[in-house]
């Protein structure tokens, strides 16, 4: 009975390090596999018991204060993407926690804050000194009836070098051991170590990031012009690859190229190879606005801690005013001072009260809406830049908005049928089959550009629609390329004519080969936008390759 017990205790120690969250709450969920932090544990007391004997009461409660550590780690490592849609980045958060502290006592009155800043610190504190003591007492059962006999068994040694073995094969990132090893805690602080020793280090970023482009040309060839930048959530190449996606997508396009029309607009398309895959959309978004190439996360974390200017600041230079549009944005977001918007629009701001739909709520439609009436663009007053980062076509791509052909409707507090809400509040996520959700959001996507185009009928502006990135493999398969489709919409022939120039093709429909990566297109702007620089062929530079 009492190996069975100490066996238990086992089982528990390794679901203390190896759980995930229970999203979107703040709640953990056990997870089966093996924990690459446990089995190292274990591996140490094995061979202490092996070669010194029994471990005492002092070594024992190292291992339990160190594992303490490891639990609030695991926690951290889990909670922060799960709520707050990026991996955590000690360089960030340790500058924004007393900044969140303080905004949140402001609330309070200062007696209450008090009150409520002691008794949080009591529970945190009394919190680890019981999980501390918890932990020593399962490894003193584990130490005491399970690893006398463990230390001289054949078996337990082979089963301990097969556990090493799974955990060095996952942490080289071999595929096959996912499924019975978790994510290992250790190496993603590792990094973050690393990453703030280059920070602290004099001019240390700056040795490791390639050069920026030069951003100081004009922008005289937009003639005054709002730009408006689109990301279009996960719309990659696989809509034109895959043929029941193209197929279903040509109706919704041809909706948008007449739109266009109807406008005395034209439309160019072409490729890109975006720097990220299936997720990760913020690395795509910054390789653009600062024409770096960003594949590597490294340089992001890097890029955020400089100086480093951005298309932001250069059409701030040139007297726009610059917008961030960001509805996924539910939480403080203490880099958005790197990219420079004078203005930032999050989720909060655009004040949804509509029916929430799916995981990420408040439809692109109603955010376009929004912000139109939040910030209505006077007939006179200075050009906008505007970067709208989308979200109602993430992952999981279910369920799929109605889309409202009457955009005034969008603001009212039915802002559609009741029987199209009513479909869509019954359509579940099905995470086994991603493609459908997947297709009807990108048709959406569309219709929704289509009919903003139709709203904005008449005002010179600039814009420009692309993909992030590709949607996750669960959609494309794998061995996909890398590529996005790239829009853009406008009225000025002169600059038509200067995008054909850098190889962008007549009509809805993206040519291969791309031209080249996401942060290329960078240089390529601001040589459109200043009338005075020459502008090379693709074919004298040649495109890119697809794939990184």
């Amino acid at each position: 009975m009492s190996a069975w017990r100490a066996g238990l205790a086992l089982l528990l120690l390794n679901a203390l390090l190896s759980f995930n969250l229970l999203w979107p709450t703040p709640l953990i969920l056990p997870d089966h596999r093996l924990a690459p932090a446990f089995i190292l544990l274990w591996t140490g007391l094995l061979a202490w018991q092996r070669w010194r004997g029994a471990p005492g009461p002092r070594l024992l409660g190292a291992v339990a204060t160190f594992m303490s550590l490891l639990v609030l780690l695991r926690y951290l490592d889990v909670a922060v993407p799960g709520l707050f849609g990026r991996p955590i980045n000690l360089y960030w958060d340790v500058q924004h926690l007393p900044r969140f502290l303080w905004v949140s006592a402001e609330q309070l009155h200062p007696l209450l804050a008090l009150l409520a800043g002691g008794l949080g610190l009591l529970l945190i504190v009394a919190g680890l000194v019981g999980l501390k003591r918890g932990l020593q007492a399962l490894w003193t059962r584990v130490a005491r009836e399970l690893l006398p006999q463990a230390a001289h068994s054949r078996l337990a040694w082979a089963l301990t070098v097969f556990g090493l073995l799974s955990v060095a094969g996952n942490v080289a990132g071999l595929p096959l051991t996912w499924p019975y090893i978790s994510k290992p805690i250790l190496p993603t602080y590792a990094r973050q170590a690393e990453l703030l020793f280059t920070i602290a280090s004099p001019g240390g970023a700056e040795r490791e990031l390639p050069p920026s482009p030069a951003f100081d040309g004009k922008l005289d060839a937009l003639g005054g012009q709002d730009f408006k930048l689109f990301f279009l959530e996960s719309y990659g190449a696989i809509v034109d690859d895959d043929p029941a996606m193209r197929a279903a997508l040509v109706p919704a396009r041809a909706e948008l190229a007449q739109a266009a029309a109807d406008a005395g607009r034209w439309i160019l398309s072409a490729y890109l190879r975006s720097p990220t895959y299936g997720g990760a959309s913020d690395l795509a978004h910054l390789s653009l606005l600062s024409g770096i190439d960003l594949a590597d996360p490294r340089r992001h974390d890097l890029l955020l801690t400089t100086e480093r200017k951005t298309l932001v600041h250069h059409f701030m230079r040139h007297g726009y005013r610059s917008f961030g549009v960001y509805p996924g944005l539910s939480w403080a977001w203490p880099e958005s001072r790197h990219y420079g918007y004078e203005t930032l629009v999050d989720g909060p701001a655009l004040a949804y009260t509509g029916p929430k739909l799916g995981y990420w709520w408040i439809p692109d439609q109603y955010s376009l809406a929004k912000l139109e009436q939040l910030h209505p663009r006077p007939a006179e007053g200075p050009p906008r830049f505007m970067v709208y980062a989308s979200i109602t076509s993430h992952i999981p791509f279910s369920p799929v908005p109605p889309y409202q052909p009457d955009w005034s409707r969008v603001l009212g507090p039915e802002p559609f049928e009741p029987e199209a809400t009513a479909r869509a509040l019954a359509e579940q996520a099905d995470w086994l089959n991603l493609r459908p959700g997947y297709t009807g959001m990108m048709v959406y996507n569309m219709r929704m550009m289509a009919g903003y185009l139709r709203a904005q009928a008449g005002r010179p502006e600039l814009l420009m629609m692309l993909g992030d990135h590709q949607p996750a493999s669960g959609v494309t398969g794998p061995d996909q390329p890398w590529e996005v489709p790239v829009h853009v919409v406008g009225t000025d022939p002169a600059l038509r004519a200067r995008f054909e120039a850098l190889g962008f093709q007549p009509g809805v429909q993206p040519q291969r080969p791309a031209l080249g990566g996401m942060h290329e297109l960078t240089g390529m702007l601001l040589r459109i936008f200043d009338a005075d620089s020459p502008l090379a062929a693709r074919s004298e530079a040649g495109p890119m390759s697809s794939t990184p």
